[in-house]
């Protein structure tokens, strides 16, 4: 057992240096390495379709049924470089998705007699912001959750999108004729986890050269106005049955797939059933009871840990 409060063996405890490394599934993707992903029937087409056409893709399904992984497919197989990841909340704003500006932080700076009179050190570019003024190649941008948003974000996006460009006011107060002492133009740092990468916002304009490949996510907690919906390629992700289950069990864990198949099937029963489960759970239970990591996880802590990690989402 690796941590055993019990332990009357005299033996030396372990240490963090002998945990295992995190689950695969759990790392930080790296930008040109394709996650491990299963292709539900259907979901190929839909985003050739959203590729071939220049639309949203709108991909929902419930939690945990792989939605946001496709875009780090996406990002990797076409070589669009680190996804720009935007996550919705019932205060967002469409200018959180374009840009920030810290007009509290200038105000302190212009006080203090520093460099507040260059005002594009306090804007950043958002996700979709970053996204749009990418000069060399498309960007991918994960939307994750609008159903979480207001109920004019969606539409709000939409026109954006559909016009490839927004603007930046305080930029544009600030910007002055070629000649009268003012800047020319701009260049604001984008969202890029890389915090020294810089983006030419010209005249306070973004007008984009190339079109995002754009994925919205949804949990089905809202539904849309025909508008956003006939903007979109739309997909709902499938029931999850043993045979997918065990795929994607198997692409994660491999030989844990065979061992562990009737758990599986059991899992995938329960979400045939209605009840509202992740497939991330039943991945950190096998990841736990095969391997290397069978070695610490007797027979009683395996009923345990079943009981914990495969309960219901929505269980208090």
């Amino acid at each position: 057992m690796l941590f055993d409060m019990n332990r009357k063996d005299g033996g030396p405890h372990p240490s963090w240096r002998d945990l295992p490394d995190v689950p695969r599934w759990r790392r930080r993707p790296e930008a040109g390495v394709p996650p491990e992903f299963v292709m539900p029937p259907g979901l190929q087409a839909a985003v050739n379709a959203a590729l071939l056409l220049r639309r949203p893709l709108l991909l929902t399904g419930p939690t945990g049924s792989g939605k946001s992984t496709l875009v780090e497919l996406l990002a990797a197989r076409l070589g669009l470089g680190e996804v720009l990841r935007w996550h919705i909340t019932s205060k967002t704003t469409l200018n959180d998705g374009l840009f920030t500006y810290d007009a509290l932080d200038r105000l302190h700076e212009i006080r203090l007699g520093n460099e507040g009179d260059r005002v594009e050190r306090f804007v950043r570019l958002g996700p979709l912001g970053t996204a749009l003024a990418s000069p060399d190649r498309p960007r991918a941008v994960l939307v994750d959750e609008i159903d979480k948003s207001d109920i004019d974000l969606p539409g709000d996006l939409l026109n954006v999108l559909e016009n490839f460009e927004f603007e930046i006011p305080p930029l544009l107060r600030a910007l002055r004729p070629q000649g009268a002492g003012g800047p020319e133009g701009f260049w604001v740092k984008g969202a890029d986890r890389q915090a020294d990468i810089f983006y030419d916002v010209g005249d306070g304009k973004v007008r984009a050269a190339h079109y995002p490949v754009v994925v919205f996510t949804s949990n089905r907690e809202r539904s849309f106005a025909p508008a956003f919906l006939r903007r979109c390629v739309r997909f709902t992700m499938p029931p999850i049955t043993p045979e997918l289950l065990g795929e994607i069990v198997a692409k994660h864990l491999h030989q844990g797939a065979d061992v562990e198949r009737a758990a599986i099937g059991e899992f995938a029963e329960r979400i045939h059933a209605g009840e509202e489960l992740a497939i991330n759970q039943i991945l950190e239970l096998v990841y736990l009871v095969t391997g290397r990591n069978s070695e610490y996880i007797g027979g009683e802590d395996r009923q345990e840990l079943a009981r914990i990690l495969l309960s219901e989402l929505n269980a208090q």
